[in-house]
């Protein structure tokens, strides 16, 4: 009995175990996005960058305060005299007031790479969501298209079965019901095949997510029969590009690259100018003793105080060749930058067409594929009557099964290229 209890409770702590290790989800595209940003160990050592780049730019205001050390020191001397010992203890500071403006723009410098890293993490986001909105809805469409095949199968298990009846009763030849065989084989391959798609495209989504591999995911569908709104609130080229110039992150990368190469030749040119520091120390001897016994005192403190300035003459060529490297690199970002719009334009006009040219075959395909799907379902009936020979029925079953797949395969495409317009031009990505 007791080792039946055992086996027992180690069962249910196994089970328990498993069922800690592997999750299960349902998620919509947000759910996928907010799990993403959570968990993307890329972006969380974005965000380590982020705190170090923070810490940098702390310590450099610092540098404008006066800096305070204190030491104190014991030495012991061995002589004819005997044994002697003396210590000193001092406090001493010392302030830049003037760098050639190198401080302010150290300061500037660091605090202009800590904002320009929170955009690199935005275009990071921006990124992710655009794989995994293509991941989802590629995910969606095999689902969808699944769905439709396992009809298609089915029908074509009924078909298989009239055949094999109308075959014995001497009505179809062989041949009819070998085609009917082989319609049915590939229309079981057709769903294995989309089934391993689906898989795949779960477990690429997966790893988009920084999610288990071994956990299970499902997807929420998104209301996909009002399309026409999509064109309806798009709008105009000129606005779109409008909207991406002002939002997209690698613009404003691109501007930072600029201010950072300006502070570079401020610093650059800040060398030739001469640098003011100031300092002050007070120390004092603490203590003595030598061979004829202990002495201790403490001496007047010494105080001191001054002012050093540094002029800079010749440098072998060194700082004229830092500036002049600097303009260069500062040359180099606004080429850059101009590069940046006319590619960021670019690539608002393509994805806007994109758009366009998806709804436009968005629209033929849905017409198409009513079409198809009226004129199978009219050639099944014929076939049961025997009107049409196989042959016949199993074009127009193929000729429907490119046009569903075609107009699946559309109107995911549409909803994938309206919502990438909407990432470049700053919009929330939802569904």
């Amino acid at each position: 009995m007791k080792r039946i209890i055992f086996t027992l409770v180690t069962l249910l702590i196994a089970c328990s175990a498993m069922a800690q290790e592997n999750s299960s989800y349902l998620f919509s595209l947000e759910d996928c996005l907010r799990f993403a940003v959570a968990n993307s160990n890329e972006r969380k050592s974005m965000e380590l960058s982020k705190e170090s780049l923070e810490v940098t730019y702390e310590q450099s205001k610092q540098q404008r305060l006066p800096s305070l050390s204190a030491s104190a020191g014991q030495n012991i001397t061995n002589n004819a005299n005997g044994w002697s010992s003396s210590g000193n203890l001092s406090l001493g500071s010392s302030i830049t007031i003037y760098q050639g403006g190198n401080i302010n723009n150290t300061i500037e410098q660091n605090r202009l790479s800590m904002e320009r890293n929170d955009v690199q993490l935005e275009r990071y986001d921006n990124q992710l969501a655009t794989q995994i909105l293509q991941g989802f809805l590629s995910v969606l469409g095999n689902q969808e298209l699944l769905k439709y095949q396992a009809e298609v199968l089915k029908t074509s298990g009924e078909q298989l079965k009239q055949g094999q009846a109308r075959y014995k009763a001497g009505s179809i030849l062989e041949s009819d019901l070998l085609l009917l065989e082989a319609q049915y084989y590939s229309d079981s391959n057709n769903v294995v095949d989309t089934r391993i798609n689906i898989e795949n495209g779960l477990l690429d989504l997966k790893v988009l997510l920084s999610m288990n591999p071994t956990d299970e995911l499902g997807l929420v569908t998104p209301d996909t029969e009002n399309l026409e709104l999509l064109k309806a609130t798009l709008p105009t080229e000129e606005e779109a590009i409008a909207l991406a110039l002002d939002y997209m992150p690698d613009l404003r990368i691109s501007d930072y690259d600029i201010q950072l190469a300006e502070k570079s030749v401020k610093m650059a040119k800040g060398n030739y100018l001469p640098s003011v520091s100031a300092n002050a120390s007070i120390g004092t001897g603490i203590f003595s003793f030598d061979g004829n016994g202990m002495n201790s005192w403490i001496n007047k403190p010494t105080e001191s105080a001054g002012v050093s300035i540094s002029i800079p003459i010749y440098s072998r060529g060194a700082t004229k060749a830092n500036v002049k490297k600097s303009q260069i690199s500062l040359e180099q970002a606004q080429l850059d930058h101009d590069q940046t719009i006319l590619s960021v334009r670019q690539t608002v006009v393509q994805a806007y067409r994109n758009v366009i040219s998806a709804y436009n075959a968005y629209e033929v395909s849905k017409v198409r594929e009513n079409a198809y799907s009226k004129s199978f379902n009219a050639y099944k009936m014929q076939y049961q009557y025997g009107t049409i020979t196989t042959v016949e029925l199993l074009q127009q079953q193929n000729n429907y099964l490119n046009t569903l797949n075609s107009y699946i395969q559309n109107k995911y495409s549409l909803l994938m290229q309206r919502k990438i317009l909407d990432i470049y031009m700053g919009k929330k990505v939802e569904l």
